[in-house]
């Protein structure tokens, strides 16, 4: 996208589908120049320390593998990478204007458009804290970025240090975030405890009170029945004096 696609608040109608097919990868073309995965991982390694969330160094090669694939899935920060191997090819051929073979090779203090490029890689990939990673590899120079040219060892700086900041930060947020989830799960069973206990509590409850309110119907039905048996009997008693007495006369 580009702000001249922007008309009026409006941006210019993208198609759904992309047809054409990408047929080359910026890894491939890094190997080229010699450069492999292995080298980037092991170079950023250099820079390892035991961290929340990759406390251990196979941790931490699982995290920035997973964050460099995402990275350099990124086809503007491959554009970014293959913007230097072309600047760093014709530099080597001398072909590159204001700037001399022999500046080239030494890497001259006046040339900083390779520092440019990758802290613009290193700020695109995390932002502020990618471009102070950035600063890091590129004063100490750690793995492959000893024996690089000026435009190669700078974007490659940038990628690592870019990858190694969101691989920190990115580490850190799952562990706080499990530790949350932990919690609100933990929470949530105490809650469903508490809850199943006052559920059972109330049913034991209402279980009582139905079983001294049938108590209670059993010793009325029990009263009513005596009540009636006395009647009876005393109904039954008056019954049989009269008889005698009508006997009598």
């Amino acid at each position: 996208m580009k702000l001249s696609d922007i008309d009026n608040g409006f941006v210019k109608k993208q198609p759904d589908v992309i047809e054409d097919k990408n047929v080359s990868n910026i890894m491939d073309v890094l190997k080229e120049f010699g450069i492999t995965y292995d080298d980037l991982e092991n170079t950023a390694m250099e820079f390892y320390v035991p961290h929340p969330g990759i406390e251990t160094p196979d941790k931490a090669k699982a995290v920035f593998e997973r964050e460099f694939r995402y990275a350099i899935s990124d086809p503007n920060l491959q554009l970014l990478i293959f913007a230097a191997l072309l600047l760093e090819k014709e530099g080597e051929k001398g072909n590159l204007p204001g700037i001399s073979k022999k500046s080239f090779e030494k890497d001259l203090s006046f040339i900083i458009a390779d520092e440019i490029l990758g802290e613009a890689a290193a700020e695109y990939i995390a932002g502020s804290k990618g471009r102070f990673e950035f600063v890091r590899f590129d004063k100490n120079k750690p793995g492959i970025l000893k024996n690089l040219g000026p435009f190669l060892d700078d974007i490659i700086g940038g990628l690592l240090g870019g990858v190694s900041a969101n691989m920190y930060s990115r580490a850190m947020f799952e562990v706080t975030e499990t530790e949350t989830m932990t919690t609100k799960t933990k929470a949530t069973e105490t809650k469903a405890t508490k809850t199943k206990a006052t559920g059972t509590k109330a049913t034991k409850t209402k279980t009582t009170e139905t079983k001294a309110t049938k108590t209670k119907a059993t010793e009325t039905k029990a009263t009513k029945t005596k009540a009636t048996g006395t009647k009876a009997t005393k109904t039954k008693a008056t019954e049989t004096k009269a008889t005698e007495t009508e006997a009598k006369k």
